[in-house]
Formats: structure tokens, sequence, C-alpha cells
């Protein structure tokens, strides 16, 4: 970008009182630089290229226009994307990435997307920047399947580890396995790291997810469920924190699918760091049987189905919406802070009937709560914030503070929330505690 269209930029968000963190803005540059120049809540008009971004959720038949509106020069980046009020447009248009809240400076998830994939699949061949392909399989299992990937590998010149490896089961890897392999590739090489299942072949060179620089890449089953039959790994501490908690999550619940302990390891990095995701396309975790199976960049030696990966429908019911959109759900905490409060316990705030109000009332009291407590954190050590559009919703985010020993309070979006709003809790607090000491 030239310093001109840095500050038209700069002005732009100012104008729109949208507040990015550091790494929203390396990705909403790196978009203006692919796509041309920005444009704000600009829903009217023939567009031909440009970076829109969209303050508001537009109704249906508005969002019906939009997306008839676009065409693939465009891009469309939604910095407040935590609201499921978008969640209608989300549906209509490519997704390509989320980066998530970046604490009181960016305290938002920022969602791009656009009109499908073949802007970056036609830039991506011309990248210089190269992961390396790494992938294990049982030490006692078939070394066939391993084989044919390694085969594939050698017209694209690209690195690769591949290697038996012991397991509790002969024929299978299960999740903590796999975690483990990973983390041992992560120590042992400097390169981007992506995984592929053994028994995948390639068709293209994988570059893709290189060349868009996020901190991990990944393809949503059914638009919602993590697969981590092929999984990239930028080299940055937010990919490396998701790969150790991901590991830690295995170890602690062996039993669990894994791709449900990958969604988790996604949930709580992203709720902490401002983790820059990739949503991979189906061509980089295509099936045998799949009609587009012979334009695949990566074909998993699986039949097509329609099925969902993992066993447990519970589990779907819980995150799925949320995870069609790219966002984290209301039973995830949606961003995490922490102070340097010595011994000060945790602190939740639920901001309920999201749904029910304006965007604009709900991102501006998520920007009160984040720079309320950053400003004085009333000697909390942790806040955890849950947004909830239903009842339901904010009696399960209860409980999983009342299990964490934290202190709770519900707010409203709209609600004014003063500099000085966890102060005055912790002075609450202390005035309960004396009344139950002297009674």
């Amino acid at each position: 970008m030239t310093d001109g269209t840095h500050a038209n930029l700069d002005d732009l968000l100012q104008s729109g009182g949208i507040r990015l963190g550091r790494a929203q803005r390396d990705r909403l540059d790196w978009l203006t630089g692919q796509y041309g120049a920005p444009t704000l809540d600009d829903l009217a008009g023939d567009r031909r290229c440009g970076v829109l971004i969209l303050k508001e959720p537009p109704s249906g038949a508005a969002a019906e226009l939009f997306y008839r509106s676009l065409n693939p020069g465009c891009a469309v980046v939604i910095p407040a994307s935590e609201n499921p009020g978008f969640d209608f447009l989300k549906s209509k248009l490519t997704e390509f990435g989320t980066v998530g809240p970046c604490g009181a400076d960016g305290p938002h998830e920022m969602w791009w997307g656009g009109i499908g994939w073949s802007k970056f699949l036609a830039a991506a061949d011309t990248s210089t920047a190269r992961p390396r392909i790494v992938s294990c399989y049982p030490r006692g299992g078939d070394a066939t399947a391993a084989f044919a990937l390694r085969h594939s590998l050698e017209r694209f010149d690209l690195a690769c580890h591949i290697e038996p490896i012991d397991t509790q089961f002969g024929d299978r890897l299960l999740c903590f396995e796999k975690a483990e392999f990973m983390l041992r590739m992560w120590n042992k090489y400097r390169e981007p790291l992506l995984f592929i299942e053994a028994g995948a072949v390639l068709r293209e060179a994988p570059l893709l997810p290189s060349f868009l620089g996020g901190d991990i890449a990944l393809h949503k089953w059914n638009r919602w469920e993590m697969s981590a039959r092929t999984l990239y790994l930028g080299r940055t501490n937010s990919a490396e924190m998701l790969l150790r908690t991901w590991q830690q999550l295995a170890a602690s619940y062996p039993a669990i699918w894994e791709g449900y302990l990958l969604d988790q390891a996604w949930s709580l990095t992203s709720s902490q760091m401002p983790l820059d995701t990739v949503w991979l396309p189906r061509s980089y975790h295509a099936l045998k049987g799949d009609l587009g199976a012979i334009r695949a960049t990566i074909l998993h030696d699986q039949q097509t189905t329609t099925l969902e990966l993992g066993p447990d429908p519970a589990f779907a019911g819980l995150v799925r919406t949320a995870r069609r959109a790219g966002r984290t759900g209301a039973r995830d905490a949606f961003m995490v802070m922490t102070s340097k409060a010595e011994v000060g316990r945790g602190i939740a705030v639920i901001l309920r009937g999201i749904s029910a109000s304006d965007a604009g009332a709900v991102a501006a009291t998520v920007e009160a709560v984040t720079g309320a407590y950053a400003t004085d954190c009333g000697g909390y050590g942790r806040l955890e914030l849950s947004l909830c559009a239903w009842q339901d919703d904010v009696g399960a985010a209860r409980d999983a503070a009342a299990l964490a020993h934290y202190r709770i309070l519900e707010i409203a979006p709209g609600q004014s929330i003063a500099n000085d709003f966890f102060a005055h809790c912790a002075a609450d607090d202390a005035v309960m505690t004396a009344r139950h000491l002297f009674l």
C-alpha cells in the first residue's frame, strides 16, 4: 500500500468509528492491496472491484440485492462479525477467513469473504511462499497410503516429512498422537507446516494457505465441522498457541474425536489472541466421489458423503450455527482479557439479547466493556465476555462461570458502562464480603 492509500484507509475507518487491532488491520491492508480501495456501508451501485466494509447487517431483501451486485473482483469485510445479524449475508458469500478479537484495541471478530476462490487460486499458483508438507501413519499399518502421498509430492518439488509413528492401536491414529506429531514437527522445522492425512494425493501444488498467510488454515466440512485432515500452521505465536492447546486437550480427552477438539482449541485461542484463520475451499479437502474431484488440489482417500465427520450429533447442535458463520458462539467465551492483578479472581460479563438489539449498540457495549477493563480491571485477574442471543445461552454461560468461581454480571446492549465499571463491581464485592463476615 502507498502512504496515500494507507492514510485514506485510516480516515475511512475513523469516520466509521471502526476499531481494528494490529492483526485485523494487517489483513485489511492486505485485502486492499489485492482488491483495491475500500468503501464503507456501500450497499448500492454496480461494482467492479474493491473492498466493501459493512458496519450494519442488511435485511434479507437488501442482503440478496447486495449479493447480486457483487463479482469476483470484490471482497466484503465485516469488522464486527460476531453479531449473528450478519449470518444470513455470510451464508450467501464465499467465506475466506476470520480474524479474532484483539483486546481493547480491536474488540471484535473481523470476517472477510467474497464471490468464489478463483482470484486467490490463480494468484497462489505464482506464490513463492511454500510450506513443508508433513504427515504420519501408524507404524503397524499399511504404508501404501503414505507412499501414494509421497509419490504425488515429487512432481511439485515441495519439502516434506512423512513418517510412521507408534500408536496405541495398530491401524489408526488417535487425536493426541497426531497433535504430538505436529508439535514435534513444529519444533523440528522453521517453515510453515501443512499436514495432509496419509492416503491423500496432490493434484496441484497446495500453495493457497501460504499465499494467504494466515495463522491457521483448515476446511469446514458441511460448512461448520472443522477437519484435521488438511491443516496449515503459519510460523506465528497464535498458530503455536492453537497447536499446543489442541495437543493439551487431546491428551486430556483422548476419547473425543479430533475435529471437536480442534474446534475447541480454535475457540479458546481465538478468544485470547487475534487468530487469523483461513477457511479453505472444498478443493483442499476433496473426497474421491466428489463431482469436482478432478479439479481438486488435495484428494483424500475417502468416499464422498453428506454425513458429518464426527460421531456426536449433540456437538453439532452446540456449535453448528456459529461455525457456519465463521464465528465463536454463545457457548464459547467471545473474548478473554487478563490483567496484572496478582490474586484477583475472574469476572464473567454476559451480554444478553444481542439478536434483538441494534448491531451498533451491541458493538458499542462490547467496546465499552473491554475499554473499561483495560482502564481499570478492579483487581479482577481475568475477564471473560460472552455474547448471548437467547436465555438458554445465558444459562449455559452462567453455569460455566459458576464452575470457574467467577463473579458473574449480566448486561444489556446500550447499557452505560463507565471506565470505573469493574472498580465499582469490586467495591460491591468487598461490601458483600464484609457483611457476611459480621453476620
